[in-house]
């Protein structure tokens, strides 16, 4: 059978509130006290601002006075900035050849861990071309160095695998909790001087 999702529903405000009595708290944040629903409104009102029903399973309901409109409008505000800080997690790619040069090799592992500190997941390319085919170990023995080589950021997501002329892996971030963790720490140095009057 389907489950269906409710959204939450909105707060009830002023003349929606069908309670005939409430636990006020003013726009200063202060309690004013349990009060008819109809007097709560018109406390409210002449204030220009809004009752709005903050606890509806309360007994009695509590309300409190506000403006509504600039709530509502902080409200969606902060929704959609914790929408934009959200970060959407892209994979990028970083192709080599079996024999690549040292210096090539870490100019492209430096890509990748600027691509893995982004949050972003990395997919290693090895490309094999001619005779290359008949050596592919050497395409893995590369997997297993890169593995190594970024174990302190990454994990990995996709194990390698052989496809037509290419071997592919793909690793994926490392949370920041277990990066942190992982980070070796500072070592101890001790005062020449002072361990050099424990000798004496």
């Amino acid at each position: 059978m389907p489950i269906s999702l409710s959204k939450t529903p909105e707060a009830r405000i002023n003349e929606r509130i069908r309670v005939p009595q409430v636990r006020v708290i003013g726009d200063d944040g202060e309690q004013v006290g349990v009060l008819a629903t109809r007097e709560a409104l018109a406390l409210a009102q002449s204030k220009g601002l809004d009752l709005v029903e903050v606890s509806p399973t309360a007994r009695p309901p509590v309300c409190r006075i506000m403006d509504y409109g600039k709530f509502k409008y902080e409200q969606n505000r902060r929704a959609r900035k914790a929408r934009k800080n959200q970060h959407v997690m892209h994979l990028k790619e970083v192709k080599m050849r079996p024999k690549i040069d040292d210096h090539d090799y870490g100019f492209k592992m430096q890509h990748a861990r600027t691509f893995l500190a982004e949050r972003d997941k990395v997919k290693f390319t090895v490309t094999f071309r001619g005779r290359e085919m008949a050596h592919q170990e050497i395409g893995r023995e590369l997997i297993q160095r890169i593995i190594a080589e970024l174990a302190d950021v990454a994990t990995v997501e996709q194990s390698a695998r052989s496809e037509g002329r290419t071997l592919t892996m793909v690793v994926m971030p490392k949370p920041q909790q277990q990066i942190q963790q992982a980070k070796p720490a500072a070592p101890r140095t001790d005062h020449p001087a002072a361990a050099s009057g424990a000798e004496s």
